[in-house]
């Protein structure tokens, strides 16, 4: 009965050692491609999907001066692949405006970095006229600055990743310190719009709702009685005092 149950237990052993492997041994590693994409340049893909290149890291081609006619080559210049501001600007004048096409609806993104202590931005819907002296007067801004090293105390509009003056961002983790680069994209649409700072959402807001209407005309608006009234208008980079620079910036229509 013993020399039996040994059978019965090397019979078993035999079985087992010459059955399938266990389901972990037959996993089958999936590679994926990485695609590279050259920086100040656009993808195959995202040039299917309508997406407009701004700037290609050598040329200002479709860059002036706000209501100037061409590009301010005193205040800004092109830099390692980056359209750079010199920091020559204040609250009037400095600023560029990308002049060949307007837009309404838009998802645009870019890379930016920014000098310490520094304050920029990104405006959309500007309207030029004599009357206006700079691209805020009518243009809503994504907020740009030195979050970290600011000199004075900022409010919770004037944070980095708000949209300025007019909603309250929500930039915590996201901030990076002066001198590092950035990535940042707005999402503009009627029915629902939004900032993003290194990936992470800042601000949401309805254009033109009530709560919209209701900041957009009160606080600092009031001077600027024509402050977001355009639905469409230029894109504009803004010089505030400070060395910045941009690149890799795109837009496309929604």
């Amino acid at each position: 009965m013993k020399n039996t149950r040994y059978a019965w237990v090397a019979l078993f052993a035999l079985a087992w050692s010459c059955g399938p492997k266990p389901a972990e041994d037959s996993v089958t590693e999936t590679v994926v491609e990485e695609v590279l994409v050259a920086e100040n340049s656009l993808s195959e893909e995202e040039k299917v999907d309508g997406w407009m290149l701004l700037f290609d890291g050598t040329h200002t081609d479709g860059w002036r001066a706000f209501n100037g006619d061409s590009f301010p080559s005193d205040g800004w210049t092109v830099e390692d692949g980056a359209l750079k501001a010199l920091g020559k600007g204040g609250d009037i004048g400095g600023d560029i405006v990308f002049e060949p096409v307007e837009f309404e609806e838009f998802e645009m993104e870019w890379t930016w970095k920014i000098a310490s202590g520094g304050n920029s931005g990104v405006l959309y819907h500007v309207v030029e006229d004599p009357k206006y002296h700079a691209p805020y007067e009518t243009g809503p801004e994504y907020q740009m600055i030195d979050q970290l090293g600011f000199a004075d105390p900022l409010e919770k509009w004037q944070s980095i990743g708000a949209d300025y003056a007019m909603t309250e961002p929500n930039y915590e983790g996201a901030v990076k310190p002066a001198g590092e680069w950035n990535t940042s994209k707005i999402i503009f649409s009627e029915e629902g719009s939004s900032y993003y700072l290194n990936g992470q959402q800042t601000v949401e807001f309805v254009p033109y709702s009530e709560a919209w209407t209701a900041a957009r005309n009160s606080g600092k608006w009031n001077d600027f009685p024509d402050y977001a009234i355009s639905k469409t208008g230029l894109i504009s980079l803004q010089d505030h005092g400070a060395e910045t620079w941009f690149k890799n910036i795109k837009i496309r229509k929604l």
